[in-house]
Parts: structure tokens; sequence; C-alpha cells
């Protein structure tokens, strides 16, 4: 009986149905100098010890799993294999195993795309940039993005909520200086820069990500004490009009203040005569 494969694997085959196949006797060879990295590469960093780690390996068993390019001219461009490429290189290998296909660029970039996703290293910032594209470019739902890497549509969901990160938070995840949890606190805080202050805060004092979700909660519930606090804005043009007949009707500058259940009024006067004629006009 065959043993089933992850669901990890399944988005991949679903784009390049008939690689089994050619895997058999379709492999070739290529001097690893003729392939150059994919510009569309959706990931930005690799971490250099897992290629390190990954170069040990491949000095002992040889590169198991081809690589996929597409002829592009006199050279290859990567499709599929990127790490496994980088940690060739670092164990100075001169060939690898290849498998090469005709794709388009949509499909090319589809395919880097799953491929990467598939990968459970990848940053939350690169993760949710790849969802983002594939909704964007392929038309994709999260339900579709969610079969194709096998994870469930809430989860990627959630990654996908960081794009509206502000940039500089996203940037702290995309540096691994904050992590996905401490992410997913701050997105609830809509406005940018208390956002980002918060985040220089979680940093600062080293807070964990239970602590970090007590302080965004602590941020929240302040911002809506201070929303209760704040006047009404239905009943602006009302105070205003009230406001500016003081101001004619005394001949000097009113200012007039109100909350939910109390105001105040503020009344310029200059001099002890004008005063005395304020205090006329307002019969006292």
């Amino acid at each position: 009986m065959a043993n089933k494969k992850p669901a990890l694997g399944r988005g991949l085959e679903a784009l390049i149905p008939d690689i089994e196949p050619e895997v058999e006797g379709g492999i070739t060879e290529i001097d690893i100098n003729e392939i150059q990295p994919n510009k569309e590469q959706p990931r930005k960093k690799f971490d250099e010890d897992k290629l390190k780690q990954l170069a040990e390996s491949i000095k002992e068993h040889g590169v198991v799993q081809p690589v996929i390019v597409k002829k592009e001219g006199e050279f290859y461009s990567l499709i599929a294999g990127e790490r496994r490429w980088r940690a060739a290189r670092i164990a100075g290998i001169r060939k690898i195993p290849a498998i090469i296909k005709d794709f388009t660029n949509n499909e090319v970039m589809e395919i880097s795309l799953i491929e990467n996703l598939q990968r459970e290293d990848l940053n939350p910032i690169e993760e949710a940039e790849a969802y983002a594209r594939l909704i964007n470019e392929f038309n994709m739902t999260q339900e579709d993005i969610a079969n194709k890497i096998g994870k469930s549509r809430s989860a990627v969901a959630n990654i996908l909520r960081l794009i509206n990160l502000d940039e500089r938070v996203r940037k702290f995840v995309y540096e691994d200086v904050l992590s996905e949890g401490h992410a997913r606190a701050l997105i609830n805080i809509d406005d940018k820069d208390v956002q980002y202050e918060t985040a220089k805060k979680i940093i600062d004092e080293n807070l964990n990500v239970r602590q970090s979700e007590k302080l965004v909660k602590k941020i929240l519930l302040s911002k809506i004490i201070e929303k209760r606090r704040k006047p009404q804005k239905k009943n602006e043009p009302y105070i205003n009009d009230i406001q500016e007949k003081l101001k004619n009707h005394l001949g000097t500058k009113v200012r007039v203040t109100y909350g939910r259940k109390k105001g105040k009024i503020e009344i310029e006067y200059y001099s002890y005569d004008d005063l005395e004629r304020l205090m006329n006009l307002l019969n006292i």
C-alpha cells in the first residue's frame, strides 16, 4: 500500500501535475553556474545557518530532489528549489539535477509562491505578502490558498491580516525582532503611530506575547474611555451657533466647550470697564 503524501505536497503537484513521470527519466544534470535565481522570488531572506546545514547534507548525500528550471536564453531560471541550489553552491557542487519545464511567467510566479508557502520557516511577513499576491494577481480566494498549501482558511486569514500592519512594525517582524504572535496582538491597534510606539515598547521592555496582548488591551481600553469622554460631534453645529450668537451679543470672544453631561462658557474681557459692560449686558 502506497504511503499517503503529506498535505503540504499537494499544492505544488497540482500546479505541476506531470513532474513525477519526468522524474523517472527526465532529470538533467545542469552546470550550477548556468542557473540563475528567479528575480520574482517571493522569499527575500534565507537562513544562512540552515543553508550550511543543508550544504553539509548535500556533500554527504548529494541533491536528492531535483530543482525545476525554465530555459531562458543561454541560462536557466529557477522555478522551484532555490534553497537546494544555494546550498549546492555552498557545498561546491558543480552540477545539479534539474527538470526543465516550459512555463508562462504567471505560472512561474504562482509555482514559486506556492513552493515557498509550503515551507514552514517562511517569514510571516513574506507569507502574508505571498498570500496577497496570490489573491490580487491570480484571483485566488483564501479557501483556494488554504487547499493548495494544506492549511486552514482561518490560518491563511490570520496571516493575511499582517499586511495591514504599519510598515515600520512589519519591518520589525520581517527582521525577527518581533514574532508573529506579537504582530497579531499589534494588528488590533488601528492608529499606525500608536501601533508603532507600542511595538517599540514591547521591544524595549522585552515583553512576551502574553504580556504584549495585555498591553494592547490596556491601550485599546484607554482609547475607548477617551472616545467616550470626547464631546459628541453631532451637537457641534448647534454649539457653534450658540457661541456665535453670544459673541455677537456681548461683543467679545466667547468659547463654549461641552462634554457628555456638562460644558463651560468662557467670556473674555480686557478691562474693568469692559467687565462692567458685560455685566450690564447680562443683567447682573
